[in-house]
């Protein structure tokens, strides 16, 4: 293996809003260095889980080396293609900050949108070389001139620097890797002989234990060497060092300005921190890269096997998929209705969601999942303060003096036809409106100030169905204000389920009691005994619905004859029930836990 030149070294990654062809254009890209076989092919070949392919979106960064001849020298491309949705920001972040440059996608069908603008900032803040890009020409319902004036309004670039292609159909192609070349500068020179990398992804193989993803900034790293972190102690023999493709390729060595992956052996998958710096015991690197940042959870809700003997099953699982998916955080938790379980930290729902279904699909787990909340700040009648992201844990109405929720700061880019669904929208989510920006003739940006549990359960839904899917979403974590908030319970049988407790804005709280009785009725099986559902706030019931208990006909052989009989008939009957609902247990399933998040209040 000879060593690349530095000055034959482009590392770069693809941004985009979700759907705007990243990863049609990668792969375009694979098949023109030929690293991607016409035998190989698959539509979407970087996005190699399930559930990517049958979504139709990114979820993790992919890394992928290419080799390209360009003015008779050959160059070493490394390609990383990032997810587009708001949630997956940090992966975004992440990827960034082992590159030089990026191509900005944006489909000319849809102009710019909420996650170019952000991926942009991103790109900017991190200093990279941005190639903006417009995809999709060969539509028929393609606006070119509009992308072209968004595209230059937002980077403040030339026409002249813009590249126009079509993914699909492999139009334009041809023009990518040269402008990476000419335009994205390679990596540079770092004065150390120490070894120092950044842990920009990783993962867990059921064969070979945790893989890691580099990106080598100095030095070299064999198999053999024994690392250190700066964010765990502990040292470590390297196993095995080599490149990307399609499949992991073995080399001798990584050297400055590779992308790689290293296997370690490392047996707690816990202690391999995604943004942290890799360097080597004997020649270590005095500073850690920048990059490192601990992710903060958005969104909580709780996560129960079907069965409590899989509880270490899912224990082991949320180890692995943490390790490839640093963003997660999780602790055990107990409910006196689900039993064991864990409390979860999510970026966002749609983060809730992949985290659920890849448990299920990959490790083979039947899950409980409990309503989604956020993190509130609860300011004690005594002075003290707490967090609470489990409304079980919420102190009593009694003891506090203030709750503190997050807010947010949304920026929706829509049609200007639609302005007025999405004004109606966010202000029955209590949404206070800042600005709007016009993108373009027919194009605004509308900005609002709005609490982030409003858009954790079916905000999106709503935006899309308002807009006609014509809106998309941005969104950032902006500061805790005080709000008038509650703990509404659910009481079955007169018992409280603790799973089901939700924290809520005082106005909505009739409304939403009303509506989760209902949908919680519809769910429950009927008994030999009446199941009351109750919505309650402390004491006070606020809605009741009631599951009928199933009646045995005992009076179908009286034939005529003295009414008295049928009514000590019944009396008999109704007596076995009384009897029968204090020792009776309602068995709850999953479907009433999922009509919590069904549940619209306008429903």
């Amino acid at each position: 293996m000879s060593k690349t030149k530095l000055e034959n070294i482009r590392n770069f990654c693809i941004i985009a809003h979700i759907d705007h062809g990243k990863s049609t254009l990668a792969d375009r890209l694979l098949e023109l260095t030929k690293t991607l076989d016409k035998t190989e092919y698959t539509s979407q070949v970087l996005d190699n889980m399930d559930i990517e392919q049958e979504r139709g979106i990114t979820i993790k960064s992919h890394p992928i080396q290419m080799y390209y001849e360009y003015k008779n020298k050959a160059y070493k491309l490394n390609l990383i293609d990032t997810p587009g949705h708001v949630d997956f920001t940090y992966e975004v972040s992440r990827s960034m900050a082992a590159c030089e440059g990026a191509l900005l996608l944006i489909d000319c069908t849809q102009g710019v949108e909420a996650q170019t603008v952000s991926n942009t900032y991103l790109a900017v803040d991190s200093d990279l070389e941005i190639i903006p890009v417009i995809n999709k020409i060969d539509m028929k319902n393609a606006d070119i001139q509009s992308a072209e004036n968004q595209i230059i309004e937002l980077l403040g670039c030339n026409k002249e620097e813009i590249l126009y292609i079509s993914s699909k159909e492999g139009i334009g192609i041809d023009k990518i890797f040269p402008s990476v070349i000419d335009r994205i500068p390679y990596p540079k020179k770092i004065d150390t002989k120490s070894f120092s990398a950044l842990i920009f992804d990783s993962y867990f193989d059921q064969y070979r234990g945790v893989i890691i993803y580099v990106r080598v900034f100095s030095g070299m790293v064999k198999k053999g060497m024994v690392s250190k972190f700066f964010n765990y102690f502990g040292n470590h023999e390297i196993l095995e060092v080599g490149i990307l493709q399609i499949d992991r390729i073995k080399k001798d060595y990584l050297s400055e300005g590779d992308v790689g992956y290293l296997i370690i052996n490392i047996k707690d998958v816990s202690n391999i921190k995604v943004g942290d710096t890799i360097t080597t015991k004997d020649n270590p690197c005095k500073e850690s890269l920048p990059g490192y940042k601990v992710v903060k959870p958005m969104v909580f809700s709780g996560l129960y096997p079907v069965d409590s003997k899989d509880y270490e099953d899912l224990k082991v699982s949320l180890d692995r998929l943490k390790l490839n998916d640093s963003s997660l955080t999780y602790e055990p938790n107990t409910s006196l209705a689900l039993g064991f379980g864990f409390r979860c930290g999510f970026l966002g729902p749609l983060h809730m969601e992949i985290v659920q279904e890849r448990l299920e699909r990959e490790f083979n787990i039947d899950l409980i999942t409990t309503c989604p909340n956020v993190s509130y700040n609860v300011l004690l009648k005594d002075g003290s303060e707490t967090i609470v992201d489990n409304p079980s844990e919420m102190p009593v109405s009694n003891e506090i003096d203030k709750i503190f929720e997050p807010y947010i700061k949304a920026e929706i880019i829509v049609p200007k036809n639609y302005i007025g669904n999405i004004m109606s929208l966010c202000t029955k989510h209590r949404g206070k409106y800042l600005s709007t920006t016009y993108l373009s003739i027919d194009r605004v940006q509308l900005v609002f100030e709005m609490p982030l549990a409003e858009i954790i359960y079916d905000f999106f839904e709503n935006l899309k169905s308002s807009s006609k899917g014509y809106a998309s979403l941005d969104y950032e974590l902006i500061d805790n204000k005080p709000g008038q908030l509650i703990k509404l319970d659910i009481k079955v049988a007169g018992e409280i389920v603790d799973a089901l407790s939700i924290i809520i804005h005082k106005d909505d709280s009739y409304s939403k009691g009303r509506i989760l009785c209902k949908r919680l009725k519809s769910e429950i099986d009927r008994h030999q005994f009446e199941v009351p559902i109750q919505a309650t706030i402390g004491q006070k019931v606020i809605a009741r619905e009631t599951v009928k208990a199933l009646r045995k006909n005992v009076t179908a052989k009286c034939y005529g004859g003295d009414i008295s009989r049928k009514r000590k008939l019944l009396e008999k009957q109704k007596a076995g029930k009384k009897r029968m609902k204090q020792v009776g247990n309602v068995q709850l399933p999953q479907e009433a836990f999922l009509a919590i998040l069904k549940a619209d209040t306008n429903s």
